[in-house]
């Protein structure tokens, strides 16, 4: 089943009711009704938002990621079912006790999926990915050589057209609007699949940094940041230098959720796909698989 991206940009009293999410808006006098069980990630993106207590615990135990924004209108906290896993304890536990060579291994994997896909990424976008290609091939357990520093640097030079003079950077110029809205919707799917995989998104395999609460899901989300790169070049390519965060752009970035990706050589919805993705990496650190599976970029 396909979960539903729900986005709320205008005023509205948020409720429930007999497992509905039910939505009144100003001026409006019908009231809305969602059915908790198909929303996967729900974002609230306007100061008068009200929403209760009662739907909040109804969507937490329904496994929903709920984004609320700040005022600029950009992803700012992340909500999360605490027991989202009925062997919640055992996992933690083989989580914790991981050892380093296998999260090494996880990390290269890791890298070589994300650096394969944004060569694929340039393909599609008639570049030059050859590079990318061979850096892929050769990544070494725990990216001993920083393969994915290499790629950063290449990729980020050529996937963009040369009249936005691009560079990555989370305050910089736009596309970077578009880059930083679309990694923190991933960012809370991702989450959301190690939850419901029974992880912690806190403890990563590579990511360490003592004030990130989701230093796991950075990890992973990792091989998926070229499926968002490739919805921005979509918008550049209709939109050139006109690249405000708007409603428009916003609705595209959020239709990330329900992209078609090719998964173990199946077609899945990007969601579905991190949710194998994070079931596969609960098998690795219970030492039942040796391989995360991974989304492959294709055109």
């Amino acid at each position: 089943m396909i979960k539903r991206t729900i986005y709320f940009g205008n005023p509205a009293y948020l409720k429930t009711r007999q497992e509905q999410l039910l939505a009144e808006l100003p001026g409006d006098e019908e009231v809305k009704q969602i059915p908790i069980e198909d929303i996967g990630l729900l974002v609230l993106d306007n100061p008068q938002i009200t929403i209760t207590q009662a739907l909040l615990a109804k969507l937490l135990e329904n496994n929903v990621a709920l984004v609320t924004c700040d005022q600029a209108h950009h992803p700012a906290g992340l909500f999360f079912n605490l027991d989202g896993n009925t062997l919640q304890s055992q996992k933690f536990k083989a989580q914790v006790e991981a050892s380093v060579p296998l999260k090494k291994q996880l990390w290269q994997q890791t890298v070589m999926a994300k650096i394969s896909n944004q060569a694929m990424l340039l393909r599609s976008q008639r570049e030059d990915y050859k590079y990318l290609d061979t850096l892929a091939k050769n990544v070494k357990s725990g990216d001993a050589e920083n393969a994915e520093a290499k790629a950063a640097s290449y990729y980020w030079k050529k996937v963009f057209p040369d009249f936005l003079e691009f560079r990555r950077d989370r305050e910089g110029n736009p596309p970077n609007n578009l880059l930083n809205y679309g990694y923190a919707i991933l960012r809370a799917i991702v989450a959301r699949g190690l939850v419901g995989s029974g992880l912690l998104p806190t403890l990563g395999i590579f990511h360490r940094n003592q004030y990130n609460a989701y230093c796991l899901a950075d990890d992973i989300m990792e091989p998926y940041r070229p499926f968002v790169d490739k919805v921005v070049c979509d918008i550049i390519r209709a939109n050139g230098r006109f690249l405000d965060l708007g409603l428009t752009l916003k609705k595209q970035l959020l239709s990330v959720p329900a992209m078609d990706v090719i998964i173990d050589g199946q077609k899945s919805p990007l969601m579905n796909a991190v949710q194998r993705t994070t079931s596969s990496l609960a098998k690795c650190f219970e030492g039942s698989s040796r391989k995360i599976l991974y989304p492959e970029f294709t055109y």
